[in-house]
């Protein structure tokens, strides 16, 4: 006669572990995006037309530098901002909206949770923004500078813009109604745009304004890029600061003002 082992059918309920949650949400929040053609009209189309369309037309004084040699790194950084502010800023304000996130927040997912959950998914968009990118400016002639620690350099710059203005996204997304998040988001859009040095140099502003001009997280981002891009210079030691300043404050005011519902 043999004996059997009593099974243990005693509930444990918990969370998951914080990585699996984070992953979790993550890949839905990739695959929403991937599905969203209005989104990849702002992220991947608009910045390639933005490239093309000055590289080749003779508006844009570069100075002694190829336009495309000074338009690609300010074309990166406007993608980086469209993906990781403007489309996130308006989907999760209507996410909001709908109750998707009041949903979301009865769940073991916390507000940093979904802010690393939803810079995951931008992380992996802007990859495929980059190499687009990458490949339509070296179809017009780019030639980038700094080799393998540029690459570096570059890839430390993107991360730290993207917790950047994925945490602001995630602010205005979490204290405006979905409306004035959208209006909000692009006309903060266009305005950096103009000022972010993006398509224009940024010394061209009056000498008053450039304090505030440089401070911006765009303007931060292009300059850092064009920096190690265009110049072949070390790690820009000013956009990193003001990039972590921006990720840090960002965050902190994401996580204590974030409204669910």
């Amino acid at each position: 006669m043999s004996s059997t082992t009593p099974l243990d059918f005693t509930p444990r309920p918990k969370a998951a572990p914080v990585v699996r949650r984070v992953l979790a949400q993550a890949g839905l929040e990739l695959r929403l995006l991937l599905r969203n053609g209005e989104q990849l009209l702002l992220t991947l189309v608009i910045p390639v037309l933005l490239l093309v369309g000055f590289s080749i037309v003779p508006i844009l004084d570069a100075g002694t530098a190829s336009r495309v040699d000074f338009l690609a790194p300010g074309v990166l950084a406007l993608a980086t901002m469209s993906t990781a502010f403007t489309g996130q800023a308006i989907s999760t304000g209507f996410e909001r909206r709908y109750g998707v996130l009041k949903r979301l927040g009865a769940t073991p997912l916390t507000r940093l949770g979904l802010l690393a959950a939803k810079t995951l998914a931008v992380l992996v968009i802007q990859l495929l923004q980059a190499v687009l990118i990458s490949t339509v400016a070296f179809l017009l002639g780019w030639s980038p500078q700094g080799g393998a620690v540029g690459v570096l350099s570059v890839v430390l710059l993107m991360v730290l813009a993207t917790a950047a203005f994925s945490a602001l996204a995630l602010l205005m997304a979490g204290t405006l109604r979905a409306e004035a998040t959208l209006a909000a988001a692009n006309l903060v859009y266009v305005i950096l745009l103009g000022l972010g040095g993006v398509v224009f140099p940024v010394d061209l502003f009056p000498p008053a304004l450039l304090p505030f001009v440089e401070a911006l997280p765009i303007t931060a981002l292009s300059t850092g890029l064009r920096t190690v891009l265009a110049e072949g210079a070390a790690m820009p030691l000013g956009p990193v600061l003001v990039l972590l300043a921006w990720s840090v404050v960002g965050a902190a005011l994401a996580g204590r003002f974030f409204r669910w519902e």
